[in-house]
């Protein structure tokens, strides 16, 4: 059983100033609805329970939108419309443990999961960016993704999906081998971390969904940083590639890349088109 994830959710969003300069990035909606609030969402449908979330001390906001706010409840109360669009909210803070930690400093993806650890401990997790909406119309990515470990313990799993081979250097591409039993399920024999397309060994790319077994933090603690001063968490994770440990999931869904302009209004625009409001 997977108890436990973390949302990365400390960078600055700086790809959207002005509006980030005091909005945290994963605070902007699509339609009425915040990233992050989509992310936790996908976690709870999921069966998991204990949030934790890697922020820095100027994005407090985040902190906030989850707490309760007694002047709102009083000012629409007996609105049941309004009172309705508070419930995502409300049934996260009862129903969960919010557990928020500070990354001081922009160290990569790698850095930021290892922030989790005092609170993880030695427990295996999951890891949402939630950057990267996904959306499916039956189980969330997650999961799907702790299905998956269910039946594949002690391994770590990334999602994966197939890019455009001119988009390789954008991503985590992984060198993989079939696993017989399924069309979905990959094992992963190496990964580069945004390779050209001359180096990229697939066009198998990992996004921002991941089950992570709690051996992830002392390998961390081993990789040294890019040449970007970064952790890297696909250097990481090769590492337990390397020992057959890690598994990718070509996931059921549609994933957008909200951290873009482009994409963030490419998220908008998919979840306008839809009939009724998006599940996950």
């Amino acid at each position: 059983m997977i108890k436990y994830c973390l949302f990365p959710v400390a960078g600055f969003g700086t790809r959207f100033l002005p509006v980030t300069k005091t909005i945290p990035k994963e605070l902007l909606p699509i339609l009425d609805k915040p990233l992050m609030q989509y992310a936790v969402d996908e976690a709870y449908e999921a069966g998991i329970r204990e949030m934790v979330l890697v922020i820095n001390e100027f994005k407090l906001a985040i902190k906030d939108y989850f707490e309760p706010f007694p002047y709102l409840d009083k000012l629409i109360t007996n609105d049941e419309i309004k009172e309705r669009k508070l419930d995502c909210v409300r049934k996260i803070h009862d129903n969960c443990s919010l557990s928020f930690t500070n990354q001081s400093e922009m160290l990569g993806l790698g850095h930021a999961i290892l922030q989790g650890k005092k609170v993880i401990g030695n427990n295996p997790f999951a890891v949402i960016l939630p950057d990267d909406l996904c959306y499916s119309e039956n189980s969330s990515v997650i999961e799907q993704m702790v299905e998956v470990y269910k039946h594949n313990k002690n391994k770590c799993i990334v999602a994966v999906e197939e890019v455009e081979i001119n988009e390789v250097a954008k991503y985590g591409i992984v060198k993989y081998s079939p696993i017989s039993t399924s069309n979905r399920l990959f094992h992963v024999e190496d990964m580069i971390e945004k390779p050209s397309i001359y180096e990229a060994p697939s066009n198998l790319a990992i996004i921002g969904r991941y089950i992570l077994t709690p051996d992830i933090f002392k390998v961390i603690r081993k990789t040294g940083p890019d040449k970007n001063g970064e952790i890297q968490i696909t250097n990481a994770l090769k590492q337990l590639a390397l020992e057959g440990k890690v598994i990718a999931y070509k996931f059921q869904g549609k994933r957008i890349d909200c951290g873009s302009v482009e994409g963030y209004l490419e998220g908008n625009n998919f979840f306008s088109r839809m009939e009724s409001k998006p599940k996950f």
